[in-house]
């Protein structure tokens, strides 16, 4: 049996102790059908925090059919209390397919990623940067506009509004380090210094974002008056954003 005995920096032992559990789960779940588990996300990238990141994976499989799928079931509801989201299943060939379509996500998840059973599918892997460009602008004008739409469905609430902007800062963090990309500026892992950087090289005023990475991390915690004004920050700084990015990338 393949060791998971691994250390991942950054990781309470908890947390550890829990993902070693999980991958033990999953390789009993699919036997000879499992290629890969993965992990991603702030936990590889040094910002987890127990009680409030979700801990992000990737399962490439052999193949896949409903009934393949339908194995993952128990584990979910074994798991999903244990902040371990609902993972990505791929096959080798579906990686190398989707690293053309979705070069974004896929290009940030072969930059911070741990494997921790199997076969690392992203070793020697090429991404395709022809289509990074559209992704980047399209992920940006597309969080802004469902951010609007989702504000009106919560009716503007506080809890509303605090979610979706925990939502939303996720998001468009992804993005900018496609930006980064683009703009062959170092791409950065971390919230604040990458906001920092983009902020500085754009030339464009970012204090909203920087509010709502706080937010999420839970080190402010504005009150009933403040939060709608920390919206409209938030709203004035991604709009500046995607117009700023739009006119460094398009020109």
């Amino acid at each position: 049996m393949q060791s998971i005995d691994w250390t991942i920096d950054g990781l309470p032992e908890d947390t550890h102790k829990l993902l070693r559990s999980y991958v033990k789960d999953v390789t009993k779940t699919y036997g000879t059908e499992l290629e890969g588990i993965i992990l991603y996300g702030s936990a590889v990238r040094g910002e987890f925090l127990p009680g409030r990141s979700n801990l992000n994976l990737l399962l490439v499989l052999s193949s896949y059919d409903l009934a393949v799928l339908k194995k993952y079931d128990g584990v979910h509801k074994r798991w999903s209390k244990e902040q371990v989201v609902v993972p990505m299943f791929l096959t080798t060939d579906d990686l190398q397919s989707a690293s053309v379509t979705f070069p974004l996500e896929y290009q940030d998840i072969h930059d911070s990623h741990r494997l921790l059973w199997g076969q690392d599918p992203f070793v020697g892997l090429k991404m395709d940067p022809r289509y990074l460009a559209a992704e980047v602008l399209q992920a940006l004008r597309g969080n802004l506009l469902r951010l609007r739409q989702r504000l009106v469905e919560g009716r503007s609430t506080e809890e509303a509004m605090t979610i979706l902007l925990a939502l939303s800062i996720t998001a468009v963090l992804p993005a900018l380090r496609g930006v980064q990309r683009l703009v062959e500026r170092p791409v950065l892992a971390h919230g604040e210094p990458l906001l920092k950087d983009l902020e500085s090289h754009l030339e464009v005023d970012l204090t909203g974002l920087h509010d709502a990475l706080l937010l999420k991390r839970g080190q402010i915690s504005p009150g009933q008056k403040e939060i709608p004004r920390l919206m409209d920050r938030y709203l004035e700084s991604l709009a500046r954003l995607v117009t700023a990015v739009e006119t460094r990338i398009t020109r």
